[in-house]
């Protein structure tokens, strides 16, 4: 038996290395797949990366089945403590079945710092290697734990419309635009994601307080048509949501695509 703390402090038991795990995180089925292949045996709905996966889906993200989860046997399950319930992570270890709960990272380098004791604590097991830090992983914390570079722009970065829903405090896509030269206005909101007036957001810009609107395309699917019709006469420049907001493999391309992609 070994046994591994999570980024919560939850032990989490093994008593064999895992070679069926069940994903809950978009995010993190990504960066297993990508590192270890084979090993995911059920996902999200929105587990849509590597697009080639294929295996049983067991609902979304907040409201995965966890009966439907039990039944694929997993020696490990893996979560996120903002993406799902702690009620399906407590049913979960109630079957007897190890759960992994990652922590809602607010930067990039503890989002890294989180894979890193994850791919190389219980996955390594699975792996069964004496390297297991992923190539992709090194190039992630070269690339993102730089210097951030002056402030070239100041943002609003809706998330959400109907009601609008902001980037706020403590942000994993906040610090990504931090780390690439871009502040957000709402940085220092008492919320995460704060839920401003549309009057509210257009004042912002009115107030030269900022001068860009970061439009991704999910959660909410922002395009040249939907969002920027809010804001007439604002720069806007539209974004991956996954670039801005995943961490995993996708960081090390997300790099270069957002750095070319901003003013």
């Amino acid at each position: 038996m070994t046994t591994f703390t999570d980024d919560l402090g939850a032990e989490v038991p093994l008593p064999e290395p895992p070679q069926r795990v069940v994903s809950l995180v978009p995010a993190l089925t990504e960066a297993v797949e990508h590192t270890t292949p084979g090993l995911i045996v059920g996902a999200t709905d929105y587990c849509t990366h590597p697009p080639e996966l294929d295996v049983p889906r067991i609902g979304g993200s907040k409201y995965p089945t966890a009966g439907a989860a039990a039944e694929l046997r997993p020696d490990l399950v893996l979560a996120n403590a903002e993406e799902n319930r702690p009620e399906d992570v407590r049913s979960l270890r109630g079957a007897g079945i190890p759960v992994w709960v990652m922590e809602a990272p607010a930067t990039v380098p503890a989002a890294l710092t989180s894979l890193r004791a994850l791919l190389t604590g219980p996955l390594a097991m699975a792996a069964g290697t004496a390297d297991p830090a992923p190539a992709w992983l090194a190039e992630a914390e070269r690339l993102w734990t730089a210097e951030p570079p002056p402030v070239r722009a100041r943002a609003v970065v809706p998330v959400w419309r109907k009601p609008w829903v902001v980037l706020g405090r403590d942000t994993f896509g906040g610090d990504v635009l931090h780390r690439l030269g871009v502040d957000h206005v709402y940085a220092d909101a008492d919320d995460r994601y704060p839920r401003p007036k549309l009057d509210g957001l257009r004042q912002r810009f009115a107030d030269g307080d900022a001068d860009l609107l970061v439009l991704p395309d999910e959660p909410w699917a922002f395009t040249d048509d939907d969002g920027p019709d809010a804001f007439p006469g604002v720069p806007y420049v539209l974004v991956s949501g996954r670039d801005l907001t995943w961490y995993g493999p996708s960081l090390v391309d997300a790099h270069r695509k957002l750095s070319a992609a901003l003013p």
